[in-house]
C-alpha cells in the first residue's frame, strides 16, 4: 500500500524561551537562507506591526495587527510577554501532487503578548519563499465572537497587479490587471509584480478550517486590510474555544513562475488524517457535461436529455476502448426541473431514462470509474441530511469519485458561500466522503488553502472562471489562461475542464440557450487553438482531469493521443519560462518521461523550449502537438500539425504560436 510518509530529513528543531520584560517590543526573523526577512514590533501604543524584507528591499511597510471581539479590542495596549523561537527542516511525501516531495524548511518565532489578562499568540514563520502568521486566542470563560479582523498588507512600491473584485459568493471572474493603487478590493490569492520585474508576490491563506474566508479592502494608497466574510448578524467568525485563525501569507520570489512551485500553502496545512491511501486516485475523465452548457443536451428529462443509459453506455465503452479512467454524468438524478426551489435534488433517486445500478455495473464491467455528481443548488440543509447515505450508496455501487456543485445562493438565506458557515459543510463533505472512500471535485467552492495535505481526498475544485464559461457568454479571452496560473492556481488545483476540439461549435447549430440570450449563444466559441487545449492539460494542474468536449468530436482525431498519454500526477514540476498574462512553458515528469505545455495570450509569438532539464547522456522520443501555418484564431482555430522527433538536454526548439495558441510536447525514453 502507498502510504502518505512525513519524514524527518536534518531536523533542526532548536526552542528558546526569552523571560522578556515590557522592554522587548521587536524581535527579526530570517528565512533559512537570509534572503527574506520579517520585522516584528509593538509601537509606543502596543499595536503589533510587522514589515518584510527580500534581499534588502522592503517589501511590506510597517503593517498593524489585532482582533475586535464582541466584547473586547485586542489591537493595542499589550506588551510581550514571551517569545519562543526554532527552526524547522524536515521533507514530506504527498500521495499525489506537482512533485512527491516537499521540503517545509522555516524559521518561526511565537511572541505571545499580554493586555491586562489577555494574551494574544501571534506565529510567524519566514521560508525561502515567503512569509507567513497567524493569531490564536487561548480559551476564553464565553464563547469568543470576532467581529473585526484588522491585520494589514501596506506594500512599499506600486507594483502590478492580477486581482478579482471581493465577491463573498464566487471567484469566477476575469482577472484585471491594473497597478496596485488602483485596486479597490480583491478576493486572493492576488498577485503583484515590481516595476523592475525582480520582485513578485502573492497573498492568501493557508489552513482554513473553521473561520471566515478573507477578501483584502484597499487601505490607503498602496495598502490593504483583511475584510472577513460575515454571518448574517455581521460576526465574522464564532468559536467556543480557542480561536485560531489561518495562516496569512506573502509569497515572494524573483521569478514569477517561482511563485508557481512555492510549497508555502501545503506546508501550513496539518499532515495527512488518510491512514491508507490507496483508493486515492489522480486520474483522467470524460463525461455527459459540456453538451448541456453548449445547449445540445440538457440536464433535464426531455428528447435533449444527456444522461441517459443509452449516452452513459456509449461512453463507458469510449473510456475503455481509449484508456481513460473514469465517466462522469451529470443530470443523473432527479431535481433539475425543480432549481431553485427548497429540497429540490434528490442525490440518490434517478431520471427514469437513467438506470443507475445498469451503469454501474457496466462501469465495474469495463474497468471504468464512475464519478458522481451532486448539484445542491446551495440548500445545504438538505444535501447533509442526505450526504451519509449518498455517500454510502455511491460506495457500494463502486464509485470512487463524487462532483459536487453549489450553484446559485446558500440556504439558509443570509449565508455567503466563502463565509464560516460554508467552510464548514466543505470540511464536513471531505470529512465524509474519506468514510467512504470518496475523492472530491468541488464546483462554486471555497477557494483552497492546502487542505489537500491534511485530507487528500480533497483532489481539485473549480473556484475559477472556467471553460464552461466559453459555452454561454463571449467566452474567456486568451490572456485568462497565462493569468490563472500565477493567480488562481497558487491556491491549489484547478478543475478547468480543457480539451475542447470543436473550438467554434460547428457539429452543434441546433443548440438552444438555457441560461443567456440566442444572439449570445450564436456567438459563443472557444477563444484558443487547438493546440493551446493541449497546452493547459499541462500549464494548468488538476489530479482530476477532464477532457470535456463531446465523445465524438475525439473518435478518431490524431490529436487525442496526447490527452491519452497525458498523466494527472507528477514527481515533478518546473516552469521553463513565464510572464504573467502573456506566454509561459511548464514541463513536469512523470517517471522517465516528461510532458510539456506552453500557451501565449492575444500575441502570436514564437515559444524557445529548452531541453537542458532532461538528464545529460539520454536521448528521448519527442512527439509535438502545435499550431501549424494555417491555424488562425478566429477562422481556423483547430488547425494543427504533428511531429516527431529525438532530443536530449542539448536540445532547443523554437515554436511558433498563433494568436492564443500554443504547443504540447510528450517526451519518452527511448
Amino acid at each position: 500500500m502507498y502510504h502518505i510518509k512525513a519524514f524527518l530529513c536534518c531536523l533542526m528543531a532548536s526552542t528558546f524561551l526569552f523571560a522578556c520584560n515590557a522592554e522587548k517590543k521587536q524581535v527579526q526573523l530570517t528565512s533559512p537562507n537570509g534572503n527574506i526577512a520579517l520585522d516584528f514590533k509593538l509601537s509606543d501604543n502596543g499595536i503589533p506591526e510587522y514589515a518584510v524584507k527580500m534581499n534588502g528591499r522592503s517589501v511590506i511597510a510597517p503593517s498593524s495587527l489585532g482582533w475586535e471581539l464582541k466584547n473586547a479590542s485586542l489591537s493595542q495596549g499589550f506588551k510581550v510577554a514571551s517569545i519562543e523561537e526554532r527552526s524547522v527542516d524536515e521533507k514530506w511525501q504527498m500521495p499525489w501532487g506537482e512533485r512527491k516531495k516537499i521540503e517545509n524548511h522555516y524559521n518561526q518565532s511565537q511572541i505571545v503578548l499580554q493586555q491586562g489578562e489577555q494574551k494574544v499568540t501571534l506565529t510567524f514563520r519566514a521560508f525561502d519563499d515567503g512569509v507567513a502568521f497567524r493569531y490564536e486566542i487561548p480559551a476564553m470563560a464565553d464563547s469568543i465572537f470576532l467581529m473585526e479582523e484588522k491585520t494589514q498588507f501596506n506594500f512599499v512600491e506600486d507594483m502590478q497587479a492580477w486581482w478579482i473584485h471581493a465577491d463573498y459568493d464566487s471567484y469566477e471572474r476575469l482577472y484585471q490587471n491594473t497597478p496596485l493603487s488602483k485596486v479597490p478590493d480583491a478576493n486572493t490569492p492576488i498577485t503583484f509584480e515590481s516595476a523592475d520585474q525582480k520582485v513578485f508576490a502573492s497573498i492568501h491563506e493557508a489552513a482554513l478550517t473553521d473561520y471566515a474566508g478573507m477578501t483584502l479592502k484597499k487601505e490607503g494608497d498602496l495598502g490593504f486590510k483583511s475584510v472577513l466574510v460575515p454571518w448574517p448578524d455581521q460576526v465574522l467568525v464564532r468559536a467556543k474555544g480557542e480561536l485560531k485563525s489561518p495562516w496569512r501569507t506573502i509569497q515572494l520570489a524573483e521569478k514569477a513562475g517561482d511563485l508557481i512551485t512555492s510549497d508555502i500553502i501545503l506546508n501550513l496545512n496539518e499532515p495527512n488524517k488518510i491512514a491508507d491511501t490507496e483508493w486515492i486516485k489522480p486520474m483522467k475523465y470524460i463525461g455527459v457535461w459540456w453538451g448541456m452548457h453548449i445547449g445540445h443536451q440538457t440536464w433535464t428529462m426531455g428528447e435533449r436529455h444527456g444522461a441517459t443509459t443509452e449516452h452513459a453506455i456509449d461512453y463507458i465503452d469510449f473510456a475503455a476502448k481509449h484508456n481513460i479512467p473514469a465517466v462522469l454524468f451529470e443530470g443523473w438524478n432527479t431535481g433539475w426541473e425543480n432549481w431553485g426551489a427548497k429540497d429540490a435534488f434528490d442525490h440518490i433517486t434517478p431520471y427514469a431514462d437513467f438506470d443507475l445500478d445498469k451503469v454501474a455495473a457496466y462501469c465495474k464491467e469495463k474497468g471504468i470509474e464512475l464519478i458522481m455528481h451532486n448539484e445542491t443548488g446551495g440548500d445545504i440543509p438538505s444535501y447533509e441530511a442526505l450526504m451519509e447515505k449518498a455517500f454510502s450508496t455511491y460506495q457500494e455501487l463502486g464509485s470512487n469519485a463524487v462532483k459536487t456543485g453549489y450553484a446559485g445562493g446558500i440556504i439558509p438565506r443570509g449565508q455567503y458561500h466563502h463565509g464560516q458557515y460554508m467552510v464548514r459543510h466543505y470540511r464536513k463533505v471531505v470529512e465524509t466522503a474519506a468514510k467512504y472512500h470518496l475523492m472530491i471535485d468541488a464546483h462554486e467552492p471555497i477557494k483552497d488553502t492546502g487542505i489537500r495535505r491534511t485530507w487528500p481526498n480533497m483532489m481539485t475544485r473549480e473556484g475559477v472562471r472556467g471553460m464552461e464559461w466559453n459555452g454561454w457568454s463571449d467566452g474567456n479571452p486568451p490572456s485568462h489562461h497565462l493569468i490563472i496560473p500565477f493567480t488562481r492556481g497558487l491556491s491549489g488545483p484547478i478543475d478547468y475542464t480543457p480539451g475542447i476540439f470543436d473550438l467554434k461549435y460547428e457539429r452543434y447549430d441546433n443548440r438552444i440557450a438555457w441560461n443567456t440570450t440566442a444572439e449570445i449563444m450564436d456567438e459563443a466559441r472557444i477563444n484558443t487553438t487547438l493546440a493551446k487545449q493541449l497546452a493547459l492539460f499541462v500549464t494548468l494542474y488538476s489530479p482530476l482531469q477532464m477532457a470535456s468536449d463531446l465523445i465524438e468530436n475525439y473518435e478518431g482525431h490524431p490529436a487525442f493521443q496526447f490527452i491519452r498519454d497525458v498523466p494527472c500526477d507528477w514527481d515533478e514540476t518546473h516552469i521553463l519560462d513565464g510572464k504573467i498574462g502573456k506566454h509561459m512553458i511548464t514541463a513536469r515528469r512523470d517517471g522517465n518521461n516528461w510532458f510539456l505545455g506552453g500557451a501565449t495570450d492575444e500575441e502570436a509569438r514564437t515559444l524557445t523550449v529548452d531541453f537542458s532539464f532532461l538528464p545529460k547522456g539520454k536521448k528521448y522520443d519527442a512527439t509535438l502537438y502545435a499550431d501549424s501555418e494555417e491555424t488562425e484564431l478566429k477562422h481556423n482555430p483547430g488547425a494543427y500539425r504533428i511531429e516527431k522527433i529525438e532530443v536530449d538536454a542539448s536540445t532547443k526548439m523554437n515554436i511558433p504560436c498563433a494568436q492564443s495558441g500554443g504547443f504540447a510536447i510528450s517526451v519518452f525514453e527511448k
